[in-house]
Order: C-alpha cells, then sequence, then structure tokens
C-alpha cells in the first residue's frame, strides 16, 4: 500500500503504564489528578487491561510495517475491550487516513483531543491531517498551537517535534501568500541547530522563488550531516507532501508552487 502519510505520530503516552495498576479506589487527597479515560481503564480487571496492551501494541508494530489492514483489524479487538483510549483513537485515525478516509481519521482524532485535551502529539496529527488535505488556514492555526506547547519544552523528542512543527508552519505560511512571515521563520535558527530545520527552511525558500538547484543543494547539505535516515525522513515526507519534491512513488512538483 502507497503511504499517504509518514509524519503522523501514533505513540502517545501509553495507557500501558496502567495496565499493572490495582483498580482506582475514592482518594481523599490525591496527588495527580488522571483524566477520565485512565481512571475508566484502569477499574478495567487487570486481565483486561493487558490483553488490551497486547493488541493495542500489536496494532501499532503492524501500522509501522504499513500492515494497514491487519492494524485495523488488530485495533478493533483492541476497541472491544476499552474504546475511549486516545492512543487507540490516534492508531484507528491514521490507519483511516492510509485508506485516505480523512473525515473518519478527523474524527478520531478530534475525539482523542477531548479525551486528552492540550497533548501535543494528538493536536500534531490534527495539524498534519489538515496540512496533508491542504486545509492551510486551519493547519495554520493548529500548527501554532501545537509550537506553542512544545516551545518550552526541553525534552529532546519534543524539540524535534517543535522544528518540525515550525518547518510545517513555514511552508504554510509561503502556500497562504505570508512570505514576510515566512522568511522570519526560516531564520529563526541558525546551522548550529541540532536539527534540519535550517537546511529545510533554506530549501523550501529556495524552491518557492524558482531556484530549484538552491534547493536541492541544501537539502544535499541536510543529508549529509545529519546521516542517519530517520532524522531526515519526516522533513524530506514533508517536502513530499507539500509538492516540493518528488517521492518514490511519484509526484507533482507544480503542484506546490
Amino acid at each position: 500500500m502507497k503511504p499517504i502519510c509518514r509524519t503522523l505520530l501514533i505513540c502517545l503516552l501509553p495507557i500501558s503504564a496502567l495496565v499493572a495498576q490495582e483498580p482506582a479506589a475514592p482518594a481523599t487527597a490525591p496527588a495527580e489528578k488522571q483524566l477520565s479515560y485512565q481512571i475508566e481503564f484502569s477499574n478495567l480487571p487487570e486481565e483486561k487491561r493487558k490483553e488490551y496492551a497486547v493488541k493495542l501494541a500489536e496494532g501499532q508494530r503492524l501500522y509501522t510495517e504499513q500492515r494497514i489492514f491487519e492494524s485495523l483489524e488488530k485495533a478493533g479487538e483492541a476497541k472491544a475491550i476499552f474504546e475511549n483510549d486516545p492512543q487507540l483513537l490516534t492508531l484507528i485515525g491514521a490507519c483511516q487516513v492510509e485508506f485516505r478516509n480523512f473525515d473518519k481519521a478527523m474524527e478520531n482524532f478530534k475525539k482523542a483531543d477531548e479525551l486528552a485535551p492540550g497533548m501535543s502529539a494528538v493536536l500534531f496529527n490534527i495539524a498534519e491531517l489538515n496540512f496533508v488535505t491542504k486545509d492551510w488556514k486551519q493547519a495554520e492555526i493548529n500548527l501554532q498551537k501545537v509550537s506553542d506547547l512544545t516551545a518550552a519544552s526541553t525534552d529532546r523528542g519534543d524539540i524535534q517535534l517543535s522544528r518540525l512543527v515550525e518547518f510545517k508552519l513555514l511552508l504554510t505560511k509561503l502556500k497562504l501568500g505570508k512570505k514576510e512571515e515566512a522568511l522570519k521563520l526560516a531564520a529563526k535558527y541558525d546551522f548550529l541547530d541540532d536539527s534540519p530545520f535550517p537546511y529545510y527552511a533554506q530549501a523550501a525558500i529556495s524552491f518557492s522563488e524558482g531556484r530549484d538547484l538552491d534547493a536541492e543543494a541544501s537539502i544535499a547539505r541536510a543529508a549529509r550531516i545529519f546521516q542517519k535516515p530517520l532524522v531526515v525522513a519526516p522533513w524530506q515526507d514533508t517536502m513530499v507532501e507539500f509538492g516540493y519534491i518528488k517521492g518514490f512513488f511519484g509526484g507533482d512538483q507544480a503542484e506546490a508552487k
């Protein structure tokens, strides 16, 4: 199956952390408030929680292997045990994206956001779907929300996600004709930054100005510096989604112009 979007985040804060817990009892002075879905899950029998965690993990593994039909089937088995998990809804939504059922995907992503409001990974998937479906105005709004949520984090994963979000935001601003804002964002980080952002930002600006050779040179420099394919893959995929470069399955570069 041709992958539609490979930058969706399917692994959120794992509900499996609650698998071994005893059913929740009324607390006299709760130290850390649990969300309603977490309480609901912790009240399941331990055997059911373990069974659910196994099925969810298997569904995620199948998704990463692009075995989408099998992943969705396994997600259905997990849903029969417990349906109100943002992580499960995210997995189902990601599968629906691969089937181009974008409305169903968004429905699942939004329900995940309702269950775990303000979770950056969930909001990222909503913004990413806006980006993939070329809903540029809504993409700009939601990408900015994710950027605001992750901006102050010192977690390395959040920092890398934040840079990728800002790159997608830059591309969105180019599409919306906000060239000055895009240029300002492109200059935010220098080449000492520990992410491919400066190189891909430079490439995006070059592509937008018709300087394709300069853009390709910037991408090549990023590949030389960040030699692990997994590091540059989300950035490359984003350029493919936007239409600036062709992916393995081809694509129309002119669409992004």
